[in-house]
Formats: C-alpha cells, structure tokens, sequence
C-alpha cells in the first residue's frame, strides 16, 4: 500500500495545523510537497484496559526474541493475545536430543508446537503448564477461520491465535515471503493434528493483511509486538546457510514478512479507525530484532537470561511429559536446556529494531513539562497542565505517520520551537521499489517535510536506523542516522535554513541507537555501540567536519551508551556492560583523557539507560524502571507502577528531576522521584 502521511502545521504555541499530501518519492537529498489535510484527530481512550497484541511468524518467537517484555506484561496483568502466522510445520521432524530421527510428520510436529506454547504460556501466567486451555475457532476477515485457545488464570489471561498458514506451500520455493513479494500468490493453511479448526483456506497478500487490521480492530491493544520488518544485510554467505538466514540479511525470511505484513495491516488498521470513527487509535508498537542477536554482543545478564530461557524449557518439552497430547508436549529440540548451549545465542539478547527512548521531553516558557512521542502511527504532542502538576493534557495530533516508534526533539535555532525527527514507512508495497523508508522532519509552523535517506537503493534504504539530532550554538543542525552498512551517515542544516546532502562519516559498524551530545564548545559528539569498542565521533572545532574517535580503551558495550553533558565542561557516558548486570560510567574531559572506568552496581536490569546532569534512568530487572543518582547509589529509588518501553529524563535549574515514559495502557506517566542522597 502506498502510504499518504497526515502533515501537519506545527503552529506557535503547538497549536493544531492545517495543510498535508504525501511525501512520497523522496530522494537521497530529500523533498516535499504540500497540499490540503484533515483536521487533527483526537485519540481513543483505552477501552477495558491495557491490552497486548503480538504478531509471530512461527510458535517460539516471543520467547526467544520478545522476552522478558512479553512476561513482565502478562505479571502486570495485562491480557496477551498472540497471532501466529504460520502453522510452524518446517521439516515435520521433532526428534528428542540424542535420539534417532523419527519420520517425517507435519501435522503432529506443528500441532505438538502448540502444545508447547500452551505450555509456556500457562507458566507465564503463574499455572500448573499442563492446564487445560479452551479451544475453538473463529471466523476472520474475508470468511478465514482460525483456532483460538484461551487461558485465563486469575487476572491473567492469554489467547492464541493460530492462522496456519502452510510455511512452504505446495512446495518448498512457495511460502510467506513470497505471498508477500509476488502479486497474484497464494497461500494455504495448513491442518494441525487435533486442532478444532478443520477448515482449508487459500490466503492472498491482501486477505493476510485484512485479517490482521481485523484482529487487531477486534482487539484494540495498548500495546503491539512484531518481528523485524528492515533486517540488517548480512554479507557472510557461509553464516546466513548455516543459521538458516535469509539471502543476504539477518534474520529468518519468515520474521521478515510476518513484520512487514503486521506494519501494513498496523497502517490499515488506524486508517480505518480514523476513516470510519473520526479518531486514532492509540497503542504503541515495538519491533523485534531476530537472529541479528547472534551477530552482536549479548545483552541480557545472566539472572535474567536464565528467567528468559525458563519459559522455553516447557515449550520444549520431552516425550514424557504427561501432557495429553497424542502429537507430543513441545518442540523437543529446544528442550532440555538447549537454548543456552545454542551457540547461536538467539535467547541470549533482547533487541529492538527502533530503540529509543518512547517520550522526548523538555520544558515550555510556563515551565511545563512538553513531550513528544509517537501514539498509535502518528506523532504527539502532550503538554502538563500545570507547572508541576505531574499529570498530561490530552494528546495533540501532529501527524506524519505510519512512523517508527521513536523521535528526536531539538530546540530550532532559527524560531525557538520544537524540531521533530522521525523514521517514516514511506510505502509497504510489495514491489521492492515501492517498500521505502526516509527521515521526516516538523517545524514549528511548517509541514512535514521529507529528508530522503542516506541511500538511493530502496532495499538498503530500509536499513537505515531512527534518525537522532542535535542543535549546535553556531545554528547548525546536526542530523545522523546509521545507514545500510552499519556506519553513520549525516546531514546538517545550515544556519540559512537550507540542508547539505547526506555524507557517510564511515568509522566502522555499530548498533542503532546514537547518542548525539554537544559540548560547552559547541563542538558535536555521536556515540555508538560497535562490536569491540563504543564508536565516537566529535569535532576537532565547531563547524569543522566529524571525525571517528574509537573508545578501544573502554569495556565492549551491550546496548547503545547513554552520554551527556556536565555543568563542569565534561562529558559522562553511560551503558551495560555484555552479559551482565554491571554497568560502566565513563567522563570524557574538555580534551578527552579517561578517567578511569567505574562500575556502580545500581540496580540490575536491561535495555537503554538514559542520563541527565548526574542522574540515571532505567529498566530493573523486573521491568519497573529505577533512578538513581550516579555518584551516589544509594540513592536508587523504584517506581511502583509498570512501565513500557525506556524511560527518559528531564533536568533544569531549581526544579526536581522528572521521569517520563508510558504505562501498559499506552498513556504516558510524569514521575518526579525525591532522591534520598544529593546528586
């Protein structure tokens, strides 16, 4: 489909604009055009609560690469409903560890992976795992018919979903992908042994996305997972055939379309909502990564890893387990600790295709708390109702969607208000050259505006990483993105308001999720996540070009560094360490020279941190997100109410710290934490 963004006027004082058109077609040195658009839409209200909806090519998807994000929702309360795609068939084979190779059977392998899933599912709701579920069926769009297995236990619940549709076809060369890529494909379902549901559909492109816009319409969550849509590209051929990933990229081809399918059914989906109520629909979605964990330091620590792995041992299961399945009680190549010996490492990691922190906040001239996010596909804006009220106004539409989940806010130069970068879905067309992203940008008082990518092929510009800005003294605006080799890419506004083209600063690969910070002068910085070393671009003077520095002095990094500028001229840097719970806090002097590395033990957890003038922000262990002042640990204090997604924070002069980030029911939250011990 080819997407048509709402654009907006960012008008002074925020208020809601008037002109949009598509941005379609953008090149590599960018480009708009402007037309009439709708007016801004309000947003639903949470009906019944938070809600999480995933969707998963193959049974085992969310417990190798989703959690612990899927638990610590499911402990919160939140009701899971988990779409699977695929019938999960593969080869048919499901031989215990250290047995012979039984006989090819499909139907029973596929249907003994879902009695794993009932199985892990029953232990993440705190169940004996043998539970019995109730199952049955369920008409979807355009007359398709699903099985759906329902637990609940106390105020947990979980639904399954099984589409099945065959992972190969009529033959091995007819699948997902190719129901993706090839107009005209098509696609059967594939029977289960035992499942309720006898029926024997044929899916289309456009029939696989329906049913999606219809489940999630059906289910309205707060909250949305998928796979990968944009997987990295991946050179080593000999890597890519033995782990069973796709030609030329990082991930299994099924993960792939089964992402791109959820995000054009995600776009479909909040269309109709607005087409036909007059409001969007209001969740947020994260993106998975896949088998690109495997490529890249692990970063979950060992606690938490064991937990993770925990919830794949009763999907695995053994062939004596008493659990009334005549096809079998899991997939028995996973069981029996196999995630861990894998040297894959898949259940090792939990990454995010578009990491960053899910609020942007900063302070208005009344000195109110302003943040910028993005709600449902579109961007938001929401403003405190008072100087230190700690609770939000309602949610302004500022459109540009289908939009990735994070933005980047800086302060413009040229008229004081707010610039908004975005990583826009562009188009979800099937043919390759019609499946395109680019970096958008709003300013105040103008639309939407497309700033192409750093590369002219469409496929590689699908690559490119969520765009990260900073705002320089000199009025230059400095914008970078990871571009399709893993490297950093940049454009910069001049102070006249016109914007160079994009320019590779090459310095090696690194992970997304930059770090942009400027100095007391004026010089910019970038940080990045490399595989043996943090990745650091700076500035010899101001204006003069950006050059990469290499921390090799410094601990490998597992998620990307948090930096940040001190009143006293330094910079610190912030992140985790691989497989670990200890994190290393790093001060870069006015000329670099390293202070020496500390490791604070703050609180355990995992993901991005973020920090702010001595003060970090994160997830624990458990979810719940922590603060704590970084020279005083002691300090560290928890927030009660579960969050989603990674906190950030926000400082100023004569005012307590604030803490920003959303609930389970996609409603965003102000935490002003009374820290214990001085920062």
């Amino acid at each position: 489909m080819k997407i048509v963004p709402t654009r907006r006027r960012f008008l002074a004082a925020f208020a809601a604009g008037s002109a949009a058109v598509a941005l379609g077609g953008c090149s590599r040195s960018g480009g708009t055009a402007t037309g009439p658009a709708p007016a801004p839409l309000a947003f639903s209200a949470p009906a019944g609560g938070a809600r999480l909806f995933q969707v998963l090519a193959h049974p085992d998807d969310e417990l190798y690469f989703m959690n612990p994000d899927t638990v610590q929702a499911v402990e919160a309360g939140v009701p899971v409903v988990s779409v699977y795609v695929t019938a999960g068939e593969a080869h048919g084979v499901n031989r215990p560890p250290g047995q012979p190779r039984p006989a090819p059977d499909k139907a029973a392998y596929s249907a003994a992976r879902h009695q794993g899933l009932r199985q892990a599912y029953a232990a993440m709701l705190g169940t004996d795992i043998f539970t019995p579920w109730r199952r049955g069926t369920t008409r979807l769009a355009h007359g398709m018919t699903a099985e759906v297995d329902t637990l609940r236990v106390g105020d947990r619940e979980a639904v399954l979903v099984f589409l099945n549709l065959a992972m190969h076809g009529t033959t091995d060369r007819v699948g997902l992908p190719q129901l993706w890529q090839l107009p005209g494909m098509t696609l059967p379902t594939f029977a289960s042994a035992g499942s309720p549901n006898a029926a024997r559909d044929t899916y289309t492109h456009e029939v696989l996305v329906d049913v999606l816009a219809g489940l999630l319409r059906h289910h309205r969550p707060t909250l949305v997972h998928t796979l990968d849509p944009d997987p990295d590209m991946e050179a080593n051929a000999a890597t890519r055939r033995r782990d069973v990933e796709q030609p030329g990229y990082s991930d299994h081809w099924d993960h792939t379309a089964t992402a791109l399918f959820t995000w054009k059914a995600i776009a479909r989906y909040a269309e109709g909502v607005a087409r036909g109520e007059g409001i969007a629909p209001a969740f947020l979605t994260t993106a998975y990564r896949g088998y690109y964990n495997h490529h890249w330091p692990y970063n979950l620590p060992p606690a938490l890893l064991r937990r993770k792995a925990g919830y794949l041992a009763p999907y695995g299961g053994a062939p004596d387990w008493p659990c009334g399945d005549p096809s079998g009680c899991g997939d028995y190549q996973v069981g029996m600790g196999r995630p861990l010996a894998n040297r894959k490492g898949w259940v090792r990691s939990t990454h995010y295709r578009h990491p960053g922190a899910r609020l942007v906040p900063g302070t208005d001239a009344q000195g109110r708390l302003v943040a910028h996010g993005v709600l449902g596909t579109r961007a938001v804006r929401w403003r405190e109702t008072a100087p230190g009220s700690g609770r939000w106004g309602t949610p302004r539409d500022l459109g540009g969607g289908p939009l990735a989940p994070a933005l980047s806010v800086v302060t413009d130069p040229a008229g004081g208000g707010p610039l908004l970068f975005a990583l826009r879905f562009a188009a979800l067309e099937s043919d390759r050259a019609a499946n395109t992203r680019d970096v958008v940008v709003l300013a105040e008082g103008r639309d939407w505006e497309g700033l192409g990518s750093p590369e002219d092929d469409p496929d590689r510009g699908r690559r490119i990483g969520v765009p990260v800005a900073v705002a320089a003294p000199d009025r230059r605006v400095h914008l970078f993105v990871r571009n399709a080799a893993k490297g950093l890419s940049t454009r910069v506004r001049e102070p006249d308001g016109t914007w160079t083209g994009w320019q590779d600063l090459g310095g090696g690969e690194v992970q997304d999720g930059l770090s942009a910070v400027v100095d007391r002068d004026g010089r910019v910085h970038v940080f990045a996540a490399g595989r043996t070393a943090v990745h650091h671009w700076s500035q010899d003077a101001p204006g003069r070009p950006l050059l990469c520095r290499a921390l090799t002095a410094l601990p490998v990094p597992a998620d990307p560094p948090a930096a940040a500028a001190e009143p006293d001229g330094s910079l610190s840097l912030v992140y985790r360490l691989p497989a670990s719970d200890g994190l290393l806090v790093h001060r870069l002097g006015v000329v670099p020279a390293a202070l020496g590395p500390d490791r604070p033990r703050l609180f355990d957890g995992y993901g991005p941190l973020a920090q702010a003038h001595g003060l970090l922000a994160g997830r624990a262990a458990d979810g719940a997100v922590h603060v704590a002042g970084l020279t005083h640990p002691a300090g560290a204090l928890r927030r009660g109410a579960p969050g989603y997604g990674f906190p950030a924070l926000h400082t100023r002069p004569g005012a307590r710290p604030a803490v920003v980030g959303f609930g389970t029911d996609a409603t965003p939250w102000i935490w002003r934490p009374e820290l214990r011990t001085p920062v």
